[in-house]
């Protein structure tokens, strides 16, 4: 999709590059499919915040997206539509099955109205179908990619980003993040062919603060410029350094190089780091 750069008539017009969203077919979003946001500026049940610099924002409304597809096996669908959703960096498509359901997906990068989709096992691999691991090409595209054999797709569903599957050997295919990581996955986990929508999400600038404030996010500023009651890096006189050893999060935990990352279980399934260390063994599985 292409650029569009702004005329420098302003400030905010100055740096600001935006999407042209030619791949949109400009049709409004299907009732029956959205839902109410509550918009909670970054606070739990309680009232307390617990996610910062949260809030305001333009209302917006929910698309539900189906990322499993598995009640809809063997059932041809059309794209009637190709749509931007506020709540995501991709865009979606809205699909008409055969029996008259209505459902949203992640756009795929490439399709257009009129295309033919599909979730089966086995099928031909084509961009917007689905299907198992298994019978995907190895060195195919692919995106929203299910990790646990009874959940819905859950990585790979950014703008512009897709794994890749590299190896068919064994119990369990290996399928490459856009990290670079490698990871085992269950052959019957499911995937859709083709790399997500909105590639060039990554190039656009929004120019100014204020589209910032009109996504939701309040104003940040530098812990050395709080008071000492709201950073441990507050106080003194004027923009002063922060007067300690290490640099502290808010809640006075290391920052800034320190690893912080838990150990999870799913770490069992690395095969290889982003970094290039290889890690698991399929018999340690």
């Amino acid at each position: 999709m292409p650029i569009k750069i702004s005329k420098k008539t302003t400030n905010g017009q100055r740096e600001k590059r935006s999407l042209t969203y030619v791949e949109l077919s400009g049709s409004k979003p299907h009732k029956a499919l959205l839902t109410t946001k509550k918009e909670a500026a970054g606070r739990n049940n309680t009232g307390v915040i617990t996610t910062r610099h949260r809030g305001s924002g333009n209302q917006i409304k929910l698309r539900k997206i189906d990322f499993d597809q598995r009640d809809k096996l063997n059932i041809e669908g059309t794209v009637k539509s190709v749509e931007y959703d506020p709540n995501r960096t991709a865009f979606i498509i809205l699909v008409c099955y055969k029996d008259g359901e209505f459902r949203y997906h992640l756009a795929p990068a490439g399709i257009k109205v009129g295309d033919k989709v599909m979730a089966a096992n086995k099928l031909k691999a084509r961009i917007g179908n689905r299907m198992m691991l298994e019978n995907i090409p190895i060195g195919f595209e692919i995106h929203n990619v299910q990790t646990d054999i009874t959940g819905k797709g859950q990585i790979t569903k950014s703008a512009g980003s897709y794994a890749k599957l590299v190896s068919l050997d064994g119990e369990y295919a290996q399928v490459q993040l856009p990290s670079g990581e490698v990871r085992f996955v269950h052959k019957g986990c499911f995937a859709s062919i083709g790399r997500v929508s909105n590639i060039d999400h990554s190039n656009v600038r929004l120019g100014k603060a204020g589209i910032r404030r009109h996504m939701g996010w309040r104003p940040t500023v530098l812990g050395k410029s709080m008071n000492p009651n709201d950073h441990p890096h507050g106080g003194g006189e004027g923009h002063c350094p922060i007067g300690m050893k290490y640099p502290k999060t808010p809640w006075g935990l290391h920052a800034l190089g320190v690893a912080t990352r838990n150990r999870k279980y799913s770490n069992r399934w690395i095969v290889k780091t982003r970094k290039g260390k290889m890690v698991a063994d399929i018999d340690n599985i």
